[in-house]
């Protein structure tokens, strides 16, 4: 699959998750035998804990008291709450 047709343009950055906590994308990396993407990122609290998540899930919507939303949103100065 070429970066063109990627189905997510996850970038690198702090992004919130829907329940508030904050977390940094470190990169995109591609599995070695399905070729799918996954997002490997860090929360930015506690222990700093790594974590990979499938990127299908991470860029996927929620639902959150009666209303659609990001799982994960982007935070565009890269500063979270």
């Amino acid at each position: 699959m070429s970066e063109a047709s990627a189905p997510h343009a996850i970038e690198p950055g702090v992004y919130e998750h829907y329940k508030g906590d904050a977390y940094e994308v470190l990169f995109v990396a591609r599995h070695s035998e399905t070729e799918e993407e996954f997002v490997v990122y860090r929360q930015l609290y506690g222990d700093y804990a790594h974590w990979v998540r499938p990127a299908a899930m991470f860029a996927e919507l929620v639902e959150r008291d009666g209303r659609t939303v990001p799982r994960f949103a982007r935070v565009p100065d890269g500063s979270a709450r």
